[in-house]
């Protein structure tokens, strides 16, 4: 009983500790962890360099692994540019167990107070995110050292060293069980850092350690494929990429390791430090093993990226249907939830495709006012119908981040933007539905304008168009001086709505122009300021955002 406390609170301690890590890590990147993301995956090299980077930041390649397919099932990643963060993500996954070879379990428990003072003490938020990651990095080490104590008088069970001595002579169990207890943990840097302990505390020798070790880089891999259920067939394709590479990589190195030409490598690379490999304990020895692995694995497949986009796209071969990603949401992947910025950065493109629809819908609004084309009312009415949607998901996308995370100030500052436009963006939406609506009560009512009318209404209509596709802009490239012209365009709108509504008058009372037709003419006139109105807000939000920069 004492053994199993032991080592589940040490496990659980160093599964607390990697999320503290991994949050305060993540916390601390901000947009720059979306910026690498989106940046750093134009060729193959980049993007295992990324995937490493990434990984090495939240200390997870799982969760690196789950990003990249939910990237690729938000459309905001390529195939072939996730197979290159995911070899990378492996890379990354190495820096955990070498931490752990160090060996500073003495001072884990300083650490934990530093870290504590620091993340109760401070007011700044950069610093108290700094605060968790070093109270977690304290954790690390301490739940390895509970662990440790837990995992000791396992030597002494006959069961387990006799599963140990099979271990040894049969190497595919080996490599079976590290797979199988990697998935029931879900972590592979947590079980390759319980080897390093039970081969530390004599347990386990290194080349029982080695096999499971293999198996561990395909356990990791159930994480992605549950991620991969349900996505769309890249992001499957990503999660199989995942597992194929592990698999392959395992029995590929793995009669190198019988061989004995594996080792001889690992010794050849540990002659460079203070020492040799004999210097080393057996816990660095573990993690320059699977470090040796898993970059050897990258180099050995980052030439065949091309081939294995190709064979894992005849593996899951795409199927007949089409679906209109036009009238649902295209960017609010689920699978990021866990990380902020990354979340919100797709509610911005959503923010953004959404605009284009209203913007579409507005310009069907108009030509139907024209041309009476039903065509035109359907177009209109439906993109109206989906800006109602998109409005629904994104609020409620935006207000599940808010809920999960404690946001800085920066990404509190962003979820209220995205809300505010939404806002906006949904009431263009409604006066389109307006525009329509006015357009059959003029058919119906066999209502015609004047051709002065008309005129200036096109006018006014053209700049009003304008102006919210400039705003739209200005909010996609972060364009300031766009943001301006806009303000100045509703500037003229607004003198425009002006100058119409005297010439209405005047008509009225000359008798060019029935009350009838006078009423609707200024309801329109009232809707396209209105929708002038919610350009200027959009363009605001990028000049508020300058200010605040």
């Amino acid at each position: 009983m004492e053994l199993l406390f032991y080592c589940l609170g040490g496990l659980g301690m160093f599964l607390f500790s990697m999320k503290c890590m991994s949050d305060g890590l993540q916390a601390l990147a901000g947009d720059k962890l979306r910026d690498i993301l989106e940046k750093g995956t134009k060729t193959p090299i980049r993007g295992a360099l990324t995937g490493a980077l990434v990984t090495g930041l939240i200390q997870s390649s799982a969760a690196t692994t789950v990003l990249a397919i939910g990237l690729v099932n938000a459309r905001l990643m390529s195939l072939r540019q996730a197979i290159g963060v995911i070899m990378g993500a492996n890379i990354g996954t190495t820096v955990t167990a070498f931490l752990i070879g160090f060996k500073l379990s003495d001072y884990s428990l300083p650490i934990v107070f530093l870290g504590a003072a620091i993340l109760f003490f401070c007011k700044k938020e950069k610093l108290v995110h700094l605060g968790t990651v070093i109270l977690g990095f304290g954790l690390l080490f301490y739940g390895m050292d509970v662990m440790g104590q837990g995992l000791k008088p396992l030597a002494e069970f006959p069961q387990f060293t006799n599963l140990m001595l099979m271990v040894e002579d049969n190497i595919i169990l080996g490599v079976g069980v590290g797979a199988v207890l990697t998935a029931a943990i879900q972590s592979s840097s947590a079980f390759i850092g319980i080897m390093q302990e039970l081969a530390y505390q004599g347990v386990m020798t290194y080349n029982q350690v080695v096999p499971m070790l293999f198996g561990s880089n395909i356990g990791t891999t159930v994480t992605a494929l549950l991620a991969g259920l349900g996505a769309t067939l890249n992001a499957k394709r990503t999660s199989f990429i995942n597992l194929m590479f592990n698999t392959l990589g395992t029995f590929i190195w793995l009669p190198l390791f019988l061989l004995g030409i594996f080792p001889f490598m690992i010794e050849t690379v540990a002659g460079f430090t203070p020492g040799g490999w004999e210097a080393m304990n057996v816990k660095m020895q573990v993690a320059l093993t699977h470090g040796m692995f898993n970059i050897g694995n990258t180099l050995l497949f980052l030439p065949f990226v091309a081939v294995l986009d190709k064979l894992v796209c005849r593996l899951i071969p795409e199927k007949e249907e089409h679906v209109d990603w036009d009238i649902q949401p295209k960017y609010l992947e689920k699978r990021l939830l866990n990380s902020a910025p990354m979340a919100l950065s797709c509610a911005s493109r959503e923010m953004l495709h959404m605009g284009r629809i209203a913007a579409e819908s507005l310009e069907y609004a108009v030509d139907y006012y024209f041309l009476h084309g039903e065509d035109d009312k359907k177009e209109s009415m439906q993109r109206e119908e989906t800006v109602d949607m998109l409005e629904q998901a994104i609020t409620n996308y935006v207000v599940e981040v808010t809920h999960n995370h404690d946001l800085d100030q920066i990404l509190s500052e962003r979820s209220y933007m995205l809300l505010q436009a939404v806002g906006d963006l949904e009431r263009i939406g409604d006066h389109a539905e307006n525009l329509i609506e006015l357009t059959d009560y003029c058919r119906e009512n066999k209502i015609e304008m004047s051709k002065e009318a008309n005129d200036g209404l096109r006018e006014m209509m053209q700049l009003v168009e304008r102006a919210v596709r400039d705003s739209l802009n200005a909010l996609r490239n972060n364009d300031r001086d766009l943001a301006i012209k806009v303000i100045e365009q509703d500037d003229c709108v607004d003198v425009m709505e002006v100058e119409l509504r005297k010439g209405h008058i005047a008509r009225l009372n000359a008798g060019a122009c029935s009350a009838g037709a006078g009423a609707v003419y200024l309801d329109i006139l009232s809707n396209l300021e209105r929708i002038g109105d919610h350009a200027v807000n959009l363009a605001q939000e990028v000049l508020d955002k300058g200010r605040k920069n």
